[in-house]
């Protein structure tokens, strides 16, 4: 089962505009771009830019942070594995996961990664209290039913204490508990072990920030210190939207979302 929202006709409405797609694909190929970067080549006025930008932040498409004197806006594809997950994955998840992943495949050799600020940014809104959401990131038993690949974990709940993430058996990311401050704050270390190529990349760091707002929680994840354009920065933005979009459904509903099983035949 996953959830609906009212903020997938938010979603829908921003992406009917091919200015405002336009936009969400220049971000998507250099992430963490300011306005002025943003409007150049547009068919358009700086404030038209800004307000086409304003609705896909309304939408939560965009997430925008300020760098020093610069605000920079980073894409946000949570919503859009919402929706995927609600409208395609139930009708056509395993052929339109495969195209997806080729079309991936093609395009990922022309991504380039910002150089300064955090590298990927995800908001996320969840129906449930912060101390509900943070139970469940905690709760390593739990961990298989929301995280991409389902994912079992081991973790020494402590500041300097080693999480792990394995499928079946293996171990896929290593990291160590950098902060950790029930139930607003979580940041650990990610060493990613799934592949030779990402195998030797730097450390890189995960932040979850858990905010309480009028009914719910805002969950803002950054994924950030990839020491520069690595194997693992381009490789984890398809991991994250998946896994934040099983925490909502598991988080709103208690049960977790399963991908249909595809039949011969």
């Amino acid at each position: 089962m996953e959830t609906y929202y009212e903020g997938m006709d938010a979603v829908f409405d921003a992406l009917a505009h091919p200015i405002r797609r336009a936009l969400l694909d220049r971000l998507r190929e250099t992430d963490g771009q300011t306005l002025t970067e943003l409007e150049r080549d547009q068919p358009l006025t700086r404030f038209g830019v800004m307000k086409h930008l304003g609705v896909l932040e309304r939408a939560h498409l965009i997430v925008t942070r300020k760098v020093g004197r610069e605000k920079l806006h980073y894409l946000n594809p949570v919503p859009l594995q919402q929706v995927a997950d609600r409208w395609i994955s139930r009708y056509a998840a395993p052929f339109a996961r495969t195209l997806s992943d080729l079309s991936h495949a093609v395009d990922e050799g022309a991504k380039i990664m910002s150089a300064s600020g955090p590298k990927h940014v995800y908001e996320h809104f969840l129906r449930a209290a912060p101390e509900a959401v943070w139970a469940i990131l905690t709760d390593d038993a739990k961990t298989p039913l929301w995280q991409h690949f389902n994912m079992t974990s081991t973790t020494d709940w402590r500041v300097g204490g080693a999480i792990t993430f394995f499928v079946e058996g293996r171990p896929m990311i290593v990291g160590e508990i950098l902060e950790l401050a029930p139930p607003t704050r979580l940041v650990h270390s990610f060493s990613a072990r799934w592949s030779p190529d990402v195998a030797g990349d730097p450390p890189s760091r995960v932040t979850w920030e858990l905010s309480a707002i009028p009914g719910g929680t805002k969950l803002t994840l950054t994924h950030d210190n990839f020491g520069g354009d690595t194997a693992t920065s381009r490789a984890v933005t398809g991991g994250w939207p998946e896994s934040l979009s099983r925490l909502k459904t598991l988080v709103e509903t208690g049960t977790p979302f399963l991908f249909p099983v595809a039949h011969a035949g």
